[in-house]
């Protein structure tokens, strides 16, 4: 790395009104990733870290981009941005420690290298899937324009990344909403070894800017210069004319995408073009020829940099592997959230389950000001079942937005106004829309606390369910996937008292909340409900009814199904409506089982893999020496939810539950 490795300087250096300190800095800023990583990849074929993603020949990208914001913005990197972690001045024993899968690390050895983030650096790490990433910065910047703070954020992925659906659906959030967003595509050549060609079938990655209607620039990535100056202006007029910029670095990958894939599917010819463009190296034979470096500082700053690395590897070589208990990792998955009881009043009015949803959703925007609702049409429609009608005026358009069609980048949105300390809530127009936002819900939302500390602040209402003549793809009652995720909380009111309650409850908890409401419920069930904000307690079920044949456990519909049989055929049955499936009651199931020793467990969903199989194995194991009879599950069919009424009756598992019943109790 010598500066007689180069014989010609590369780049035709425009340095502008840049001050010597400024020049020297930026240098010592790249030389710093690289001393690191070169050290690293001796480490690695020491087998001392595990795994390494190389950014050696990228230098000039994190450095530029660190280097321009205010250390107050956040900034969202990927595996080759070493250099934004070190021009943020994270302690370099605390990098080396994550990296080893250390306690003093960012993760508590739950995850590996570059997946971290870190409040106190404004740092939000990457997760495997790449996409999300971006949404997660448009959320951000919504909270900097809802906080009106003239701050920017910065997000990163490479050109195979820009291939995913969920950085197309950002990249339009962000020009809808002119977010304050500077997105960055590092146009390194490859995606693990396929190359641009069979990437994209466009001539600039920037091009695509002009789709979104966003403003786009191509950036030589290896010019620390053209890096420096060219987003040091950008940012500063971002800051008074909040907008998002979509920014292509054209630059080279000089290893493999990781050490162990090598770089044989590299042309030798590729390899040594871009040698001659590296970023480090030609900029320090700038410096050396424009006087503002010897020869000998060079070798000062070299020594300075490897003597630190050094120091703080045997801090880290010196720290103990990584120890937990199993109580630990388990009160780590979930952040800690402390019920405060607020009770209800005396005053009541008669209210249809999804009038108790409605005044229970605005009684709660009332009391949290950093409240930010988000969904399709939920603005000046009031959404296509009525529950934000009224809304926009009462709160405004910042609080209440209509969104894109776009499920998995608001999803993510949501996680990045949490991570900005704001309460998000996202409607989905359908339970069976998540879908299209899974992957953030089960991979971001889920695991972010457990993996760096970061709680999910955010409720995804789902509007579920059949008996309503919607067919296959409005009908579905989901619940399954999300309590098989630790990290989600799952709630299923049946009540307008319990959905009004348990809603409150959902937006006061730190944590991520599905929270499903039968559309079949919505406008036939009318209760008296408390006509103040009120809350009640996630994980505790309701007993309905009290009995010595038999338990009945069931949620959702399924309470409704259960007290229509009992009035016509009454039997002396403990009915639990569940209200929470995750957490789940268990106690109040085990305490009735043990009592009646018969069990029936009903559920709308379909019977494989549903609640109903884990709630009889849980049974099974906890209480079988208390059961009469063999447990009864009752299900809808094994089959998608069907439009016709006659199918969809079929369907749906009332008759069913009814000869179930039977058959238990004459066992």
């Amino acid at each position: 790395m010598s500066s007689q490795t180069t014989p010609k300087i590369y780049f035709d250096y425009n340095r502008g009104d840049i001050d010597d300190l400024t020049l020297i800095s930026l240098y010592r800023r790249m030389l710093k990733p690289r001393l690191i990583e070169e050290k690293m990849l001796i480490l690695l074929r020491q087998g001392k870290i595990s795994k390494w993603f190389s950014g050696i020949g990228q230098e000039a990208i994190s450095v530029g981009v660190a280097s321009v914001l205010d250390k107050e913005e956040y900034i969202l990197p990927m595996h080759r941005n070493l250099g934004v972690f070190t021009t943020r001045d994270i302690p370099l024993n605390r990098l080396f420690s994550q990296w080893q899968g250390k306690a003093n690390g960012f993760t508590k050895g739950r995850d590996r290298s570059f997946h971290f983030g870190t409040q106190e650096y404004n740092i939000v790490g990457m997760i495997s899937h790449l996409g999300p990433q971006f949404g997660v910065a448009d959320g951000i910047a919504l909270a900097n324009l809802l906080k009106d703070n003239k701050q920017v954020c910065a997000v990163f992925t490479g050109e195979g990344g820009s291939s995913e659906g969920d950085i197309h659906e950002a990249l339009n959030v962000a020009s809808v909403w002119s977010l304050p967003v500077l997105f960055c595509i590092e146009n390194n050549g490859y995606g693990l070894s396929t190359p641009t060609t069979e990437q994209y079938n466009c001539e600039h990655l920037a091009d695509r800017g002009k789709g979104y209607g966003m403003e786009s620039h191509i950036v030589d990535g290896n010019n620390i210069l053209e890096v420096f100056s060219k987003l040091n202006d950008l940012v500063k007029s971002m800051r008074s004319n909040p907008r998002p910029i979509l920014l292509e670095f054209k630059t080279f990958r000089m290893r493999g995408h990781e050490e162990a894939s090598g770089t044989k599917y590299v042309p030798e010819e590729l390899m040594t073009e871009w040698a001659a463009k590296d970023p480090l190296i030609n900029f320090e034979k700038y410096l050396l020829s424009e006087g503002l470096l010897s020869e000998t500082k060079v070798e000062t700053f070299k020594t300075q940099i490897k003597n630190e690395i050094n120091e703080n590897l045997e801090l880290a070589f010196a720290e103990e592997e990584i120890s937990s208990t199993t109580t630990n990792e388990l009160s780590d998955v979930y952040k800690e959230f402390v019920y405060q009881e607020v009770n209800p009043n005396e005053k009541t009015e008669e209210l249809r389950l999804v009038d108790a949803i409605a005044e229970g959703l605005k009684q709660s925007m009332e009391r949290h000001e950093n409240s930010v609702i988000m969904g399709q049409d939920i603005a000046e429609y009031g959404g296509v079942f009525k529950i934000t009608d009224g809304f926009l005026e009462a709160f405004g358009k910042d609080r209440v937005r209509n969104t894109p069609i776009c499920e998995s980048a608001i999803v993510s949105a949501a996680m990045g106004l949490s991570i900005s300390g704001m309460k998000a809530i996202m409607e989905m127009q359908f339970a069976d829309f998540v879908t299209s936002g899974f992957n953030p819900i089960v991979n971001y939302l889920a695991k972010s606390h457990y993996r760096w500390n970061q709680e999910a602040d955010v409720v995804i209402r789902m509007p579920c369910g059949a008996g309503v003549g919607a067919g296959p793809f409005h009908s579905q009652t989901n619940e399954a996937w999300f309590t098989h995720t630790p990290g989600l909380k799952v709630v299923y009111p049946a009540f307008p008292y319990d959905a009004k309650g348990l809603l409150a409850t959902a937006i006061e908890d730190p944590n991520p909340v599905l929270f499903f409401e039968h559309k079949a419920l919505y406008r036939s069930i009318r209760q008296q409900v408390p006509t103040n904000y009120y809350t009640l307690p996630i994980g505790k079920a309701a007993m309905i009814a009290s009995g010595e044949e038999v338990t009945i456990i069931t949620y959702g519909a399924g309470v409704h199904w259960a007290m229509n049989e009992l009035e016509k055929n009454p039997v002396s049955s403990d009915l639990i409506d569940l209200r929470t499936l995750s957490p789940l009651d268990t106690e109040a199931i085990y305490a009735s089982v043990k009592k009646t020793g018969k069990v029936l467990i009903l559920q709308e969903d379909s019977m494989f893999g549903g609640m109903a199989s884990d709630i009889s194995a849980l049974i099974a194991e906890n209480c079988f020496e208390f059961l009469d009879a063999p447990i009864k599950r009752v299900a809808s069919l094994e089959t998608p939810v069907p439009f016709a009424a006659n199918l969809e009756a079929d369907y749906l598992p009332h008759e069913r539950f009814s000869l179930a019943l039977k058959e238990l109790l004459s066992f």
